[in-house]
């Protein structure tokens, strides 16, 4: 709601990153909600210390509260810290992720950086730990990481001229999917000892760190990339229309107002 140069806002934010570290956060909001879902939006800038909004840690798997969710009571947000135009937010929105998922999905990283690079550090230094069958899954990972990296690469000479695409998606889609599949690897190649897990204290971390944790750390972290940073169902759809042009599934709630849909 409007108020002279001010915005008033209500509502909560579930899966919020390093919300309890942040200074600034972004915020969509609905500010008219006489218009369909993807229209009558806005995008400001939070600052985090105003009173009224609120953040609660969210306890993970992994025994940690990286992530949060936050409340918005009654937050007074100035006119002047809103990007773009008013009922333009979803466009701005889309601007933010895509940048966000090249970030993800296409980071710039040496040969054997990341997790496929803790594997292979393992591998190399408990000679005991190898059968053949995890060394052919390690060499199809290592592979698929490398093929991965080199296409971020590319991907990222490319958007040096223009604005990040829906190419974005689809890396930060494999940099989830092959994240997993190499812990999973991981934990196997350890044995008994991946099983374990040292460290369940509830805390909330200044970052995200998992290239000093145990294998089942990161096996019980990377379940999470599948939803940061856009969920990998919302990627493949992303990729299916924006990519290859497939037919899009048929909707009956794109022309109604918000206020209008069943709750």
């Amino acid at each position: 709601m409007r108020d002279g140069d001010e915005w008033i806002v209500d509502g909560q934010k579930v899966w919020t990153t390093m919300a309890h570290v942040a200074r600034w956060a972004i915020l969509v909001a609905r500010t008219d909600p006489s218009l369909p879902k993807h229209q009558g939006l806005s995008y400001f800038v939070c600052d985090m210390t105003d009173p009224g909004v609120d953040v609660r840690p969210l306890r993970q798997i992994t025994g940690e509260a990286e992530f949060n969710e936050v409340f918005l009571s009654g937050v007074r947000i100035p006119d002047t810290d809103r990007l773009g135009a008013v009922g333009e937010g979803w466009k701005v929105a889309t601007t933010t992720l895509m940048n966000e998922r090249v970030t993800i999905g296409a980071h710039a990283a040496e040969r054997e950086d990341g997790l496929i690079g803790a594997v292979t550090k393992t591998w190399r230094e408990r000679p005991e730990l190898r059968t053949p069958g995890l060394h052919d899954r390690l060499l199809r990972l290592w592979v698929d990481a490398e093929a991965l990296r080199l296409t971020a690469e590319r991907l990222r000479q490319g958007l040096a001229a223009g604005q990040p695409g829906p190419e974005g998606s689809a890396a930060k889609l494999t940099f989830a999917t092959l994240n997993q599949a190499i812990t999973g690897l991981d934990v196997e190649l350890h044995g008994e000892e991946g099983l374990s897990y040292k460290d369940w204290t509830m805390r909330r971390p200044k970052d995200a760190d998992w290239a000093s944790r145990d294998a089942g750390f990161r096996y019980l972290r990377m379940k999470g990339n599948s939803i940061e940073g856009g969920t990998s169902e919302i990627l493949r759809n992303i990729i299916a229309d924006r990519i290859m042009q497939l037919p899009k599934e048929p909707r009956g709630d794109v022309d109604i107002p918000w206020k209008d849909l069943p709750r």
